[in-house]
């Protein structure tokens, strides 16, 4: 499992090609010949970048699901939406499909954020808002989501 950190900022050429930082690709350079896939986020307006492995393993998951049952069939067809492969060029550089770019919003400024094992690529406004707007209630949340875990010491 590969436990990604940090948040960068780069910026989207209008090919939709973009650098991804120095620090991030370290993180990466277990996993970069692997390649990756690119998504639609479940329940917001960025992209998810899976390094294979770790999509290898949710797909491991989802492959679980009985297709008999409507729902199930539903969330796979809606989850795996305009799933595309992705590759790391020799400069360092990942395309983004063009419609996952329209569903994302992304133009040229982008924020490249960890989320534990993959990472969500935004548009910088859209990022920087719903990190404002969520503010107020993460300690709420944060209370509720992991308020009920015992510390091991």
């Amino acid at each position: 499992m590969v436990n990604l950190i940090g948040t960068y900022e780069c910026k989207a050429d209008a090919k939709g090609r973009l650098m991804i930082a120095s620090n991030l690709k370290k993180q990466l350079s277990p996993v970069l010949q692997e390649g990756f896939v690119i998504k639609r986020s479940v329940f917001q307006s960025c992209l998810e970048l899976y390094p294979m492995q770790e999509w290898n393993a949710m797909m491991s998951k989802i492959n679980k699901l009985n297709r008999f049952v409507k729902k199930n069939n539903d969330f796979i067809r809606r989850f795996t939406a305009g799933v595309k492969v992705v590759d790391v060029d020799a400069t360092g550089r990942i395309l983004i499909p063009k419609d996952l770019c329209v569903f994302a919003g992304i133009t040229k400024e982008v924020v490249l954020s960890s989320a534990v094992n993959i990472i969500e690529v935004w548009d910088k406004e859209k990022y920087e808002k719903v990190i404002e707007d969520s503010a107020t209630d993460f300690a709420d949340l944060a209370e509720e989501v992991m308020g009920n875990f015992e510390i091991d010491e």
